[in-house]
């Protein structure tokens, strides 16, 4: 398939799929038309990547990690190796559930101190586990130089 169809099957635009290709997350083969600009042809395979790297994203992987993840996986990746990074990625997604779980507890009970007609102290976002920022604190509880 062409770009343009495996762009729309993919659900991304045409131009995140030129970035994929440029930084080698993508690596279509080259068809014999189109002259000295031959086109590129993708597969179902291709499609598979895509998902991946959209999934990886989510998970908060950089493009740079799912690079050196596929480069890593291309090569021959131990068993060893594999349990780490699903370890690394099941931890990822404990964190962010453990922080989707406090925010739906904080917006949970701000709807219901707005229903109530804002009656009692109002809900605030940094008393629930998850949804602090933690700063780092230098002397008398100022933030600390960088």
């Amino acid at each position: 398939m062409l770009i343009s169809e495996f762009a729309k099957r993919a659900g991304l635009s045409v131009d995140t799929v030129r970035f994929y290709i440029r930084k080698g997350l993508l690596a279509p083969e080259t068809g014999l038309k189109g002259g000295s600009n031959p086109y590129q042809l993708f597969t179902d395979e291709h499609l598979e990547v895509a998902r991946a790297i959209r999934m990886a994203q989510g998970l908060g992987f950089t493009l740079r990690e799912i690079a050196t993840l596929a480069a890593e996986y291309q090569a021959g990746m131990t068993t060893e190796r594999s349990i780490e990074l699903m370890q690394m990625q099941l931890a990822r997604l404990e964190e962010k559930a453990a922080q989707l779980g406090a925010m739906i507890d904080y917006t949970r009970a701000k709807v219901a101190w707005l229903k109530s007609n804002q009656k009692g102290a109002e809900p605030l976002f940094g008393d629930y586990d998850g949804c602090r920022m933690e700063l780092d604190t230098g002397e008398a509880g100022q933030p600390a130089a960088a």
